[in-house]
Order: structure tokens, then sequence, then C-alpha cells
């Protein structure tokens, strides 16, 4: 083989996406430089209108299943780098056009919600990592190569080296949290008052995921007997999946069951319905698309529809 030729190649593969990132950047400059001279370039209406038509329970829940399955089945491919990269930045301009749209606006700023937007990205990009370096080690173990973990098997010392990491840490975070605490005002309202009720009246963002299935199911069955559950079935984990290839490096094909598992019931069966209660359920806690006014006179029947219903009928 020859290495001068792989070199070459190497660094024009470097230069093409170098190339294809500047002119990225260069678009994102100038959008910016155009909403600081007032000229925004907003989502176009029909745009915002199909989205919310798109965005409905059944259709919003189905299709983020597919999308998590496509995800799946080309995670080869959309652990690339440049692929994820692509895909950050593609979100990062539907989030900055969204911005033009007050309804939208008005949700994601939110005290409450702003560092529910932030999750949602660091949840992006820790899924991603987790999946390339399973990709990773999968691909190494099919051509008989040492895991990606053993290049860290290099012992140090707690101190220094953990401890000036940690102190560096410990620093930004709490200049973070500083900065944050004087720019984002507390979300505190005034104080409890019987007679008068939020509109929506929304759980915490860790409970909302249980509120919004109370509009599949009764309060006994989604406050009781699901949560005990997913308790038992946590616990239940290491009896039903005792294989014990894949212990102590990231792997997919190996665990195939447990990876499967809980990403499903992680991001479609908890983070989702979390989104879906934070973003998309507005007054009378009907339920909203990004775009859409929300109109506390909306008239629209929300009786509760229980599951047991659909199989009684039958």
């Amino acid at each position: 083989m020859n290495l001068g030729a792989v070199w070459c190649a190497g660094r024009r593969k470097r230069y093409f996406w170098a190339i294809v990132w500047l002119v990225v950047a260069g678009g994102f400059g100038i959008l910016g430089t155009g909403a600081l001279a007032g000229g925004l370039l907003m989502m176009p209406e029909g745009v915002k209108t199909a989205i919310d038509a798109v965005l409905r329970p059944v259709s919003f829940t189905v299709g983020a299943f597919v999308v998590l399955l496509v995800l799946y089945l080309g995670r080869r491919f959309f652990v690339l780098p440049a692929v994820a990269w692509a895909g950050l930045n593609c979100l990062l301009l539907f989030m900055g056009l969204s911005m033009t749209d007050p309804e939208f606006a008005a949700i994601v700023t939110k005290p409450d919600n702003v560092p529910i937007v932030a999750m949602v990205y660091l949840l992006a990009f820790f899924t991603w990592l987790g999946a390339a370096q399973a990709v990773e080690n999968d691909r190494r173990i099919s051509h008989g190569l040492p895991l990606k973990e053993k290049e860290y098997d290099e012992k140090v010392l707690v101190w220094p080296d953990l401890v000036y990491i940690e102190l560096i840490c410990m620093i930004l975070v709490t200049v973070l949290l500083v900065v944050w605490s004087l720019t984002l005002p507390a979300p505190l309202e005034q104080p409890a008052n019987p007679v008068l009720t939020p509109n929506p009246s929304k759980a915490p963002w860790y409970f909302l995921g249980l509120q919004e299935l109370l509009v599949f199911s009764d309060a006994w069955m989604v406050g009781v007997v699901a949560p005990c559950l997913i308790v038992l079935g946590l616990a239940a984990v290491p009896y039903l999946d005792f294989n014990p290839k894949g212990n102590g490096y990231y792997t997919i094909n190996q665990r195939k069951f447990a990876y499967l598992v809980f990403q499903f019931g992680f991001l479609m069966l908890w983070v989702l319905l979390i989104l879906i209660g934070t973003f998309m359920r507005g007054p009378n806690w009907n339920f909203f698309g990004l775009y859409e006014v929300r109109d506390p006179h909306k008239v629209l029947a929300m009786s509760n529809v229980k599951l047991s219903e659909y199989f009684l009928n039958f």
C-alpha cells in the first residue's frame, strides 16, 4: 500500500470537509448578521402549518418510533462524525428559524423549559457518543482487534491528574451557574392561591411523563401500577438478561436485547412523553403544535380513552 497516496487522500478529504463546514459557518454568520440588522429570516408560514399538521399525538409518536428504528438500523452511517455534525447544524438551523415565531419562542424561552432544551441536545450528544463507541467496538470485534477501551488502560494518579480536572470542571460549572442565575430569572410565581389554579397545571418535568400517560389510562394504572412495574422491571433486568458479553465496554451486537429495551424504554416511553408534556400541552391540557397559538378557549373534546376499552369493544 502506498502510504503517500493514503496520506494525500486523507488530506484531500479533510480539506473537502473543512470547505463544507466553512460554507455552513458562513451561512450561520449571514443569518446572525441579518438578525442583528433587524432582518430576520423567518420560517415560512406554510412550513409551520405543515409541521403543526404532522405533529399530532398519533403521528408524532409513530414518527418518533420510525426515526428511532431508522437510526438503529443505519447506526453505522449515522454515527459518522460528519453525518452527526451535519445533523447538529440542521437542528441548530431549525431552532434558530423557529425562534422567529413568537409562540415557539415563548414556550422554549420559559425559565422552566430552558434547561429541558439544553438537556435535549446533551441527551442527543451522549446517545450518539455511546452508539459511536459501540459501533467502533463491534467493528473491532469482527476484525479480531482489541477493544477501544484497551487504549485507556494507562493508570494515572488521583493527585494531581484527577484533582486538577475536577477543580477546572468545578470552576467552569460555578461560573456557568452564576451567569445563568444573573441572566435568567428564577421561575418563581405568587404564593399558592386555592381559588386560582394555573392553566395548564403541570407536574415537575421529571413527572410529566406520568402526567401525560394519564390522558390514556386511569390514575390507578399510571400512578401506582406503572411505577411499581418499572421498579420491578429494573430489578429483574439482571435476571432476564444474563449475557456475560458486553460487560465493561460499549457494544450493540453482543447486547442487542439490553440495548433495544433500554433505548425504547428510556427514549420512547419516558423522554418523548416529557417533551410532549413540556412543549405540546397547553391550556386545558389540549395538544398544540409547536407554532400554534395557545388559545385557552380552544374547543376540543379531551375525554380520556382507556386502553382497556379498545379490547373490550372486540
